[in-house]
Parts: structure tokens; C-alpha cells; sequence
């Protein structure tokens, strides 16, 4: 079965009939939008319809039908978009944030991480500064969102298993992660500490995912802007080299890299990121408690 997309309008087929999976590579077809949400106490899949969202009934991932439950987005919570297995992301990925043109040797291939699953949260969820945290940074990021179980697959297979895009920010701290004299020898908390990674607010399918402009806003000032074009791994070439070494499962997320320079942020704050497509996933920063 090839990727999942599900086609939505106004005049949708009824509910009891079963949506299946249909491939969409190279579709020109609007864009969906999906998202996960709670609503008293309920924790389901939905299909954004402007201000209202649809809930879904199935598996997001295989088979699902629409319902006739819709509410307005402003009476939902909205999560993270998927609940992952695993969560990686890639180091050095535009040559605008390198600094240099030419391409090290040790990024002539992707460099992926993890970032931990504790790291994640959703739109409107606060970004936690450590303690004993100094340097903390934002970083924007086009997002993969996996669609089925991946493992061994070719550049030109790749996108029969990526079901969607959503937007990340990869927030790092700059000294546990680069300091000569006390930097970790991995980036387990530079990057994976709790609340670092962002993401949401919606899942987005039938895009171009490699022609998106995404720009980042710090307290609604425009500090990161670069198209997902310049990205020096595309997303077919992310997901097959992981998928030789490590399975991705449906709802795993790739954090793709971040373009430019980044800066500092600071209890008080507000970062945006804006992914075209997908949406603007915004969080608050505060220092931990």
C-alpha cells in the first residue's frame, strides 16, 4: 500500500463508508491538514476544516473514516501530532547555518541524532529553560512525519513511507553541546532535555515538502527564513539512509536541520515557526521551576 492521504471536502463521502490509503506522489491536489487533540479528556485524530476540526475514527496511519463530530478549533487542546517511537533529527543540514559553502566530509552524509521522546511538546506548550542552562537556542525545522514501517528502502521508495510534514523547533543549548571545555560527549541533554523539542501544530499532506518557506519569529521579529529547497539531504535522502540502519515506524518524526543563524532565548519569550503549508507552531519560554 502506498503513502496514506485521505482526501477531504465539504461534500465528504458519509461516514460509514471506510477511507482507505491512496498514493499521492507527485499530487497536485490541496494540501490536508490533520491534528491530535484532547477534548474533555478524549484523545483523538482530526481533519482541520478552517476553524473546526472533524474527528476521525481509525488508525491515522491505515484505515479511517470521518465522523460527524466537529468542533471548533478553539474548544480543543491541541498535542503533539503523533506519538512516536522514536524521534531523530539531523546535524549541519543548510549550508546557511554551516557558515561555509563547501560541505565538510563528515556531512557529504546525513548525521542524524535522537532527541528524547520527553523532549517533545505541543503548540501552546511552554519551552522549559534548565536551571543550569546558559546558552539556549532556537532552531526551526521542517519536520518528518513516518506513514508505515520503513526499513531498506531506496531514495526513489522513500516517499511511499513519509505520510506528512509538520513543523519542529530544535531547541539546543550551545554550551553542553559545543563547549571545548565542558561540552557532553553526546547531545543528550543539549538537545533531548525535556520540553527541547517542539513541534505541531498540524500535520500537512500533498505538499511540494521539498519547496516550503519556513521562517522563525522571536517576539514576532523574523530571525530564521530559508526554503526547505536548500535543504543539503532532501527528505527521500534522509529517510533511506536511517531506514538502513534503523526501522521507522508510523508517527516516528525526522527533525530535518535548521537553516541561518540562531540566537538566544530567555524566560518572557515567544517563538514562532512558521512552516508554509503547515501552520505557525508557537510556544511560550519559561525558566524551570
Amino acid at each position: 500500500m502506498n503513502r496514506l492521504e485521505h482526501r477531504w471536502g465539504l461534500s465528504f463521502v458519509c461516514a460509514a463508508t471506510l477511507w482507505v490509503a491512496l498514493p499521492i506522489s507527485g499530487s497536485a491536489a490541496e494540501p490536508t491538514r490533520y491534528l491530535r487533540f484532547e477534548k474533555e479528556a478524549k484523545v483523538a485524530y482530526g481533519i482541520l476544516e478552517g476553524e473546526r476540526v472533524r474527528e476521525i475514527e481509525g488508525d491515522l496511519f491505515g484505515e479511517w473514516e470521518p465522523t460527524e463530530t466537529v468542533y471548533p478549533l478553539s474548544e480543543i487542546k491541541i498535542l503533539t501530532p503523533t506519538e512516536p517511537k522514536q524521534v531523530l533529527a539531523l546535524a549541519g543540514n543548510y549550508r546557511s547555518h554551516l557558515g561555509q559553502e563547501e560541505i565538510p566530509p563528515k556531512l557529504r552524509i546525513p548525521q542524524p541524532f535522537y532527541k528524547s521522546l520527553s523532549s517533545l511538546v505541543g503548540q501552546g506548550e511552554a519551552i522549559e529553560i534548565p536551571k543550569d542552562a546558559k546558552t539556549v537556542h532556537y532552531e526551526a525545522e521542517l519536520v518528518i512525519v513516518i506513514g508505515k514501517t520503513c526499513r531498506n528502502v531506496s531514495k526513489e521508495q522513500a516517499m511511499d513511507y513519509v505520510f506528512g510534514v509538520t513543523a519542529g523547533n530544535d531547541i539546543s543549548e550551545r554550551i553542553w553541546q559545543n563547549d571545548e571545555e565542558v561540552k557532553d560527549v553526546q547531545w543528550w541533554r543539549a538537545k533531548g532535555a525535556d520540553t527541547f523539542g517542539p513541534v505541531g501544530p498540524y500535520i500537512a499532506t500533498g505538499l511540494d515538502y521539498g519547496n516550503l518557506m519556513m521562517r522563525l519569529r522571536l517576539n514576532g521579529e523574523v530571525k530564521q527564513e530559508e526554503s526547505t529547497d536548500h535543504l543539503i539531504h532532501d527528505i527521500p535522502a534522509t529517510v533511506s539512509f536511517i531506514s538502513q540502519y534503523v526501522t521507522l515506524h508510523p508517527g516516528d518524526l525526522i527533525f530535518t536541520g535548521t537553516p541561518g543563524e540562531t540566537s538566544e532565548i530567555q524566560p518572557g519569550d515567544v517563538v514562532e515557526v512558521e512552516l508554509e503549508g503547515v501552520g505557525v507552531l508557537r510556544n511560550p519560554v519559561k525558566a524551570e521551576e
